[in-house]
C-alpha cells in the first residue's frame, strides 16, 4: 500500500497475518519434534515438563509473538507463549472484544493484520479524523467502497455527536489564542477553561413526581 499513499512514517515492526518468520528466532526452534512434543504439548498435570517449558518461553524472544499466534489463529492446546490451555482459556474469551492499538496503528500505515470488530472502529474512526477517502478506507479494511463510504458516513455523525454532547470547543486561531503559560496581561494568572461539560439533567423534580403518580 506504500506505493500508492503518501504516508511517509515507519513501517511498523508487527507483523503481517501469514508472517511466521518469528519462529526462526524462539528458544524452541532447534527442538528435536520428540522433545518439544514433550515440553509443550505434554499433559495437563505433568508438572515437571510443563516447568521447564514455562522456564524456556520466559528466557524467549518472541513469546508475545507467539501467544498472539495462538489467538489469533484460535489454538486452543499445547503451551503457547509460556501459558498452557488452561491459561490462555480466558484470553480466547475476550480475544474478539480486543482492542490493541499497536494493531490499530499498524493497520492504518498500511499493514494486513487481524482486527477484532473494536478494532476496526477504531480505525475508521481514526481514518475519518485524518480525511482518508473511501478508496484508501476500503483498501485497508479489505472491504468493499460502499460498506466504506457506509463506516465513514457512521464515523462522521459519531464524532459530530461526541462534539455536541461534549461541547468542545474550536481551535483558536493564533491571533485570538491567550497569553503563553496561561497568564492574563496584567500578570494575574487566568482561569482554566473547562473544555468538556456534562450537560445536567433537566427536569428531575417534574419527572420524580410523574413517576410518584403512576405509582
Amino acid at each position: 500500500m506504500r506505493h500508492i499513499t503518501t504516508n511517509t512514517q515507519p513501517v511498523s515492526e508487527l507483523r503481517g497475518i501469514a508472517d511466521i518468520s518469528w519462529h526462526a528466532r524462539g528458544k524452541c526452534h532447534d527442538l528435536t519434534p520428540t522433545e518439544a512434543d514433550r515440553l509443550f504439548f505434554s499433559a495437563p498435570r505433568a508438572h515437571t515438563p510443563i516447568a521447564e517449558a514455562k522456564t524456556l518461553c520466559g528466557a524467549c524472544p518472541v513469546r508475545q509473538d507467539c501467544f498472539t499466534h495462538a489467538l489469533d489463529n484460535d489454538i486452543r492446546w499445547g503451551m503457547w507463549g509460556g501459558l498452557t490451555e488452561a491459561e490462555r482459556k480466558p484470553w480466547h474469551a475476550k480475544v474478539a472484544k480486543r482492542l490493541d492499538y499497536a494493531r490499530v496503528r499498524a493497520a492504518l500505515m498500511g499493514r494486513d493484520v487481524h482486527l477484532t470488530a473494536p478494532e476496526r472502529d477504531t480505525v475508521t474512526r481514526a481514518a475519518y479524523l485524518r480525511g482518508w477517502s473511501a478508496q484508501r478506507l476500503a483498501y485497508a479494511l479489505r472491504i468493499d467502497l460502499d460498506h466504506a463510504r457506509d463506516l465513514l458516513r457512521e464515523a462522521r455523525h459519531a464524532v459530530a455527536d461526541r462534539d455536541r454532547y461534549w461541547q468542545v470547543p474550536a481551535a483558536e486561531s493564533e491571533d485570538t489564542s491567550s497569553p503563553d503559560q496561561g497568564e492574563e496581561a496584567d500578570g494575574e494568572t487566568a482561569p482554566a477553561e473547562t473544555i468538556c461539560q456534562v450537560p445536567r439533567q433537566a427536569q428531575t423534580h417534574e419527572l420524580i413526581n410523574a413517576l410518584r403518580k403512576a405509582a
